[in-house]
Order: structure tokens, then sequence, then C-alpha cells
């Protein structure tokens, strides 16, 4: 938020010229949207509808123009997209944590914020409430992660309540050398069996095939090799005292269930007077159209 304050010494005229001018706060709900891994910035329609405000936070490399390209499209030349320089390379935690507190500063002078972050969106999360904890009013943490006695989230998967985790059921679909390109780039448009059961059993195991289908054409193949092993842990004094929901995904095979628990656990613990409010959605780590509305009916409650 743009902040105006009065100088000492200020003429009232000048108070009242500056005050005319300034832009006035409307008590309207913003949801700002954190993506998660290979996602791109949208918002919720349906939330707009019913009245609030909804943005997506457009992440750096994360725009479909940076990462598409006629090799990509089919038939796909695998060897240039070995090689290909990724917009990602390069890209850490701290450019999406800017990006985000970027979009919360300049729409929480309309009103409430309520910032989402879905999967590995919760780190940047986390971090932006760091930076402007008196912007936000409430930060949604949708199957994502929360990191407080771990440093990371890979350090999370890494855990007995991690290690079930389905999410290395896209190794299938690489399709260059993380060495090579510094990012890691997946092959959403891949018609290997192998690979699309697999993803389809991680990420969205209950949904038709047309619906799965048409969450890998919405990916970006390029991800930061360096977010999921940056410190996404929050300061107490900061993070630690933004209202809080967790929204648990039942079926998640990506984040498991035991691994959300544990993490809305351990950032209870650390913070006993400012704990989680929770939620639980039957739904896989990518809900169906369906199931999500169940989600938006949650965010829609948040707001009131």
């Amino acid at each position: 938020m743009f902040q105006f304050a009065a100088v000492a010494g200020t003429s009232a005229a000048t108070a009242t010229a500056s005050a005319s001018i300034a832009p006035r706060r409307k008590e309207v709900t913003t949801f700002v949207f954190v993506t998660g891994a290979n996602g791109t910035a949208s918002g919720d329609d349906e939330l707009a509808m019913r009245g609030h405000r909804s943005v997506g936070v457009s992440l750096p490399g994360h725009g479909p123009a940076e990462q598409f390209s006629r090799a990509y499209q089919t038939p796909q030349d695998l060897n240039k997209l070995a090689t290909m320089p990724s917009p990602v390379a390069g890209v850490t935690l701290d450019d999406y944590v800017e990006a985000t507190v970027n979009t919360v500063r300049r729409v929480s002078r309309y009103g409430p914020v309520i910032l989402v972050g879905g999967s590995l969106g919760g780190a940047t999360i986390t971090k932006a409430a760091d930076e402007v904890p008196d912007l936000i009013d409430r930060l949604v943490y949708d199957t994502a992660y929360c990191c407080t006695a771990l440093k990371s989230p890979a350090e999370y998967l890494e855990t007995p309540e991690g290690k079930p985790s389905l999410s290395g059921n896209l190794v299938a679909g690489l399709i260059a050398d993380p060495r090579v390109i510094k990012a890691i780039r997946v092959n959403w448009r891949s018609n290997d069996k192998k690979f699309l059961d697999g993803v389809k059993e991680a990420y969205m195991a209950e949904a038709s095939d047309g619906e799965f289908l048409a969450l890998l054409n919405s990916l970006l193949p390029d991800e930061s090799m360096q977010v999921s092993y940056a410190d996404g842990r929050g300061r107490k004094d900061k993070w630690g005292r933004v209202p809080r929901v967790y929204i648990r995904h039942a079926r998640d095979r990506v984040i498991p269930i035991a691994l959300q628990d544990r993490m809305i656990r351990e950032a209870d613990a650390a913070t006993p007077k400012n704990k989680f409010k929770v939620f639980t959605v039957d739904t896989s780590h990518a809900p169906t159209t369906k199931a999500y509305q169940q989600i938006t009916e949650i965010l829609h409650r948040l707001a009131k």
C-alpha cells in the first residue's frame, strides 16, 4: 500500500487538497493467488461473481510468452528442448516474494487482502507475510507447504510423512538435464502412457481424462530449481501474527494428508496464540472443477 502521511508544518489547505486526491479505501476483499509449481497467474471468477476482487500473481519467468516455443509444439523438437535456456534459471524464492508483495501493496488500498498459496506457493505467501504482515488480513494455505520446524518444502518431502508422496512420478516426463538448463523442465504434452498414468495418479486421480489433460495443457514446462530448497520459514513476529487458514486435501498424493497435518501442528506449536483454522476437502492435490467449488465456498465465507 502507498502510505500517505501529513508532514509537520504542512498548511491546512495543502492537507485538504492532498486528502481530496488520495485514493479512498473501499471495503472490498481482494483474493491474491500465488500458484504452485509450473502454474500461471490466475484468479477465481466465481469469487469475482460474488462481489470480491480476485487476482493472480505474475511470478518471474512464469509467463506463457516466456516459456512456450515452437520446439514445444508437436512434433516436438526434443533435442532443442533439452538445451534451450530457461526463463526461470536463477529465479529464487525472493523473486517470487517480491512479485507477491508488489501485488499485495497495489491491491491493499481497496480493502482487506486474503493471500492464497497453493502447493509450492505456500513458501511464497509465508515469506510475503514476513515482508508486509500489516497489509495481509489472512493467509490461506491450499494444500500448500508451510515451513516452520524444517527449512524448505524439499526437506518436508524427506520426512516420514512426506516419503509416500508420488511427486516423483514427474521424473518420467523430464525432457532436459536440470544441470544444463538450471531448471526443471517437464513435457506436459507427452503422450507417454507411463508418464500420464503416473501424473494422474499423483495429482488428479478422480478426474476424467478430459479434465486431467486440460490441467496438463494449462501448465508451463519450466520451474525454478531453487525455490523448493530455499528457506521458507516465517518469522513469529511477522508471519506468525497474521491469521491463517489451511485447506486440507484429503486425497492428496503429492503432499500427503499426514504431511499436511504435520505442517499444521508445527506451525501451531510455533505460534500457539495464532493457530490455523482448518478445513478439509475430499479431493486430490489438483481438484476437479466440482471439488474446487467447495474451496471457492470456503474462501467466500472467509471474506465475510
